[in-house]
């Protein structure tokens, strides 16, 4: 059998979670990227909409006010940040359903979600974590189905290298190599995705964050 995935805190610390927001908003330009990725996804009316590792719901939060009638799912395997993400759906008044899970066994029947879309999640994962959630969420999709991603790229350039050490020391540097690397679209088209392409690259205080896209056939 296979291990199963880890559960880490959003900032590698549970104490730190509480954090995790203005951190996020001030170090990854995060208004900018989640505008960018939801715009690439094309979410539309009726579309059934997953956010793997959903966090505190900011990216599942977005998706239902820029489409308030698309199905939204957030899902996450820490309870604390779903208690977050809960009170915050609460307060915008946002009909979101949020589901305690880990990402590589989904409680969801093949071809339940028309997009699936995540943000900072995968590298908190180890390669084969990664493999698993990748095939599990391609499982996931309709045929034509659409994933998009925005997570740590390839460093651009000498100075966005030496600022991602910070993400791979806090983070893990066994979790953050295939990121260092530029492997996200190659493990993504070994799931079985296609039309596999890196879309966007964003210069942030902590390195490149890049955006993902890939297709179910």
């Amino acid at each position: 059998m296979t291990a199963p995935e880890t559960i880490k805190p959003a900032l590698a610390y549970g104490w730190l979670t509480r954090f995790y927001d203005p951190v996020v908003r001030w170090t990854t330009r995060e208004r900018t990227f989640k505008s960018r990725l939801l715009a690439q996804a094309g979410i539309r009316p009726g579309h059934r909409v997953l956010d793997v590792g959903c966090g505190t719901g900011t990216l599942a939060l977005a998706v239902k006010r820029a489409c308030p009638a698309a199905v939204v799912t957030g899902l996450d395997a820490d309870r604390t940040v779903l208690a977050r993400a809960a009170r915050k759906a609460a307060a915008a008044g946002d009909r979101v359903t949020l589901v305690e899970s880990r990402a590589d066994s989904m409680p969801f029947g093949g071809g339940a979600f028309d997009r699936v879309i995540s943000s900072l999640f995968f590298h908190h994962l180890d390669r084969a974590a990664k493999q698993r959630v990748f095939r599990e969420i391609h499982r996931l999709l309709v045929p034509g189905g659409e994933f998009h991603v925005a997570d740590w790229g390839r460093p651009g350039n000498a100075v966005m290298s030496a600022a991602f050490f910070g993400v791979q020391f806090l983070d893990g540097f066994s979790t953050t190599a295939d990121h260092r690397r530029g492997l996200l679209p190659t493990l993504m088209h070994e799931a079985g995705f296609r039309d596999v392409e890196a879309t966007h690259d964003f210069n942030t205080p902590c390195g490149t964050l890049s955006l993902f896209r890939a297709a179910r056939a």
